[in-house]
């Protein structure tokens, strides 16, 4: 289901011309949307040029130095994006997917959008609700903060978020 998606559609001579997206980066967690999200990111780029990166996060806590061996979580994160990189085969995109380690989360994806220069984020986010109303959270406000392009945030949906609601949060280093 996608939460939000703004779509902007420009006239140039009396025809609609559709924002190409070169390149796109999808963080990915291991959670029920990933393959979505990934769905979603390889049908949104315009072409076989076009490139879709995958961003495997780790968030390390500040007791340990950034670059402190999580085996745990590295052979997670390579095994989450090994399957997300067969979905992006299937739908004929070029992947390049990296494991990163960061303090938080939402800075790593901004840093790795800016580094790439990349046209889109294309995130999920679990159903979280205050309140009766979609709360985002603190790693999609972040996104939509401070990312230097597009943001496209694809919601778990219902059904999904009833199984999930006593599931850990993505990207916690174990």
């Amino acid at each position: 289901m996608i939460g939000w998606l703004k779509k902007s559609n420009h006239t140039q001579n009396g025809s609609a011309v559709r924002a190409q997206l070169s390149s796109i980066l999808v963080p990915v967690s291991g959670a029920d949307y990933d393959e979505d999200v990934v769905k979603l990111g390889c049908d949104l780029l315009n072409s076989g040029r076009s490139t879709l990166y995958m961003v495997y996060v780790i968030e390390v806590g500040r007791e340990s130095p950034i670059d402190a061996v999580v085996t745990f979580d590295t052979e997670r994160g390579e095994q989450v994006l090994r399957q997300m990189e067969e979905v992006a085969d299937d739908h004929r995109c070029t992947v390049e997917a990296q494991l990163v380690q960061a303090r938080k989360a939402g800075a790593a994806v901004v840093r790795e959008a800016v580094d790439r220069g990349v046209d889109a984020i294309v995130v999920g986010a679990p159903r979280a609700e205050v309140n009766g109303a979609f709360a985002p959270g603190d790693y999609i406000s972040y996104l939509l903060r401070y990312a230097p392009c597009k943001v496209i945030v694809i919601r778990e949906s219902d059904d999904a978020a009833v199984e999930t609601t006593n599931a850990a949060p993505a990207f916690r280093a174990r």
